[in-house]
């Protein structure tokens, strides 16, 4: 079994070869059970969770994913999310590679929003608001950047000097970015609003939208968190990566369902009937779309074949 170092991963999954993986896979399809979702203490979510996620194609690989979410792991100086990735043969079952999987986390969840916003972004789409700057914000910027012209980046958080922080290194990546503290200001002014953050109240309000913004939401992945508010989601056209993912797991679609505010017939689209060429995606200029993802097995499968296969060529 090979063991695959985080620089290995991080050089096998660039952008845009991951996003075209994620495409793949999407149009293949793969066997992959709702995801495994256990908190730590009922009592008290801050306290951790732990996601079990499979997935498997006939004939080719098999992987296991195993992930801890730790809210409250910043103010010890950790990663919130980590895990680990095992590969498997489908044919013998042989363990073939073994990964830390936050490395992969991150650029497989940057990838499929910029997948998504590779459908659903306008083409000229070049100002990108940054809410949240944890380990997924920078791995976001630059998977869009990817699909989209994106030239300048403003970054908000909640402890401002994170933001500061991460403007200063976009920056020196060539992008024009800046910390900026009035949230409704910045998201009135983005093309593109990409989310990530563990928040469990509303960031992202309805009436701030702009006609033909695109909005990304990463964050909330349980059904008592969000990013958004419910005129957000009554407003725009909404897709998911993953249609019962979206409809059990998303904060922000759940709840918005229970405030009778939107309905399961009033989801457009997942990402498997985009890359299937089922629905086109945008349609205007002017609509404004949304996209929830809550994180797919599918989606950790396609990055670590990649990080494998790729090794596996050296």
């Amino acid at each position: 079994m090979r063991i695959i170092e985080n620089a290995e991963v991080s050089a096998a999954l660039a952008y845009p070869a991951l996003i075209d993986a994620l495409r793949r896979m999407f149009t293949e399809g793969c066997t992959q059970p709702l995801r495994h979702h256990h908190s730590l203490d009922p009592e008290n979510e801050k306290k951790g969770t732990l996601l079990i996620m499979p997935a498997w194609q006939s004939g080719k690989y098999l992987g296991l994913k195993t992930v801890t979410v730790m809210p409250e792991n910043g103010s010890r100086g950790l990663p919130s999310v980590q895990g680990t990735y095992l590969l498997f043969d489908t044919v013998d079952g042989r363990a073939l590679a073994f990964m830390n999987a936050g490395e992969l986390t991150t650029r497989r969840t940057a990838s499929a929003s910029a997948l998504a916003a590779s459908f659903l972004a306008r083409k000229d789409s070049s100002r990108l608001l940054m809410v949240g700057a944890g380990a997924m914000a920078p791995c976001l910027v630059r998977a869009h950047a990817a699909v989209r012209p994106i030239q300048e980046v403003s970054v908000w958080n909640h402890r401002a000097e994170k933001a500061e922080r991460l403007a200063d290194d976009l920056s020196k990546e060539g992008f024009t970015a800046r910390a900026v503290t009035d949230l409704k200001a910045a998201a009135g002014d983005a093309d593109i609003i990409s989310c990530a953050t563990l928040s469990t109240e509303p960031l992202i309000h309805g009436d701030w939208l702009k006609p033909g913004v695109h909005v990304d939401l990463v964050g909330a992945f349980t059904p008592t968190m969000r990013e958004t508010d419910d005129a957000a989601i009554r407003i725009a056209n909404v897709f998911v990566d993953t249609r019962e993912g979206g409809l059990n797991e998303a904060g922000d679609i759940v709840l918005a369902m229970k405030a009778g505010a939107f309905t399961e017939q009033d989801l457009k689209a997942d990402l498997y009937d985009l890359c299937r060429d089922r629905h086109p995606g945008r349609t205007s200029d002017e609509e404004i779309t949304l996209f929830k993802s809550t994180g797919a097995a599918l989606e950790d499968l396609a990055a670590a074949i990649l990080a494998y296969e790729a090794n596996e060529q050296k």
